[in-house]
């Protein structure tokens, strides 16, 4: 029977009869490292200008009549606070686990890891484009990477560790939740949310992203690196 890695594997004894302690914080370097380059990502932006900052890397949808189409990647990496960036790098180490897992440990597996997060993150940023064509509204941070992210652990988690049926319970929990804070964000605006301020929230990015996590997990599952 395979192990799921959502299960936890009980201490084994040491020669003397003790159990062997099992550290505290074991997530997967991947999801350590998309955590860090969210959080160091802000401290980097924080020692520049904010315009200079946006103007050169935030998305806007009509950066693409231009071809300025660097900033649909470039933006991913930029944050508007502290607050902002904390939440996403929370979310990001939490919904990254699973994902990590299936990919493994190894070179390609990492690959693979960022190549799925910086591909939703993008699909995220064009959906924002494709419902406000030309608009010159900026958009930055990991929240549609990370709702793809979301959206791939929900398969994940409903397959116990393996790619799991694109409706199942929790791929179908999941995204009524994040359907119904969206929901809220375009009704109210995100005044509510962690470092939202008076800023408008990207909420259409956040449910295309999902959507593209639950899609492309099934194509990059099938290249996860077989033991």
């Amino acid at each position: 029977m395979t192990e799921s890695p959502f299960e936890e594997t009980p201490p084994q004894p040491q020669p003397g009869g003790r159990p062997v302690r099992e550290p505290m914080f074991n997530a997967p370097w991947q999801a350590v490292a998309v955590t860090v380059m969210i959080v160091g990502g802000y401290a980097i932006q924080r020692q520049f200008p904010v315009d200079a900052i946006e103007n050169a890397y935030a998305f806007a949808p009509a950066n693409l009549v231009p071809g300025r189409w660097e900033t649909v990647i470039t933006a991913i990496f930029l944050h508007g606070g502290w607050a902002h960036a904390m939440m996403n790098g929370a979310f990001a180490l939490a919904f990254s686990t699973p994902l990590a897992r299936l990919f493994g440990p190894k070179l390609e597996g990492g690959l693979l890891f960022f190549g799925f997060y910086l591909l939703t993150g993008v699909l995220a940023n064009l959906g924002f484009a494709a419902v406000h064509p030309g608009s010159t509204a900026l958009i930055v941070g990991a929240s549609g990477a990370v709702s793809g992210l979301m959206g791939a652990s929900a398969r994940l988690i409903g397959g116990g560790g393996r790619l799991g049926p694109m409706f199942s319970k929790p791929v179908i929990s999941m995204g009524a939740a994040w359907l119904a804070i969206n929901a809220i964000i375009a009704l109210i605006g995100g005044s509510f949310l962690p470092g939202a301020g008076s800023a408008g929230v990207a909420w259409e990015a956040h449910l295309v992203g999902f959507a593209a996590g639950v899609l492309l997990i099934g194509p990059f599952a099938r290249l996860a690196p077989r033991d």
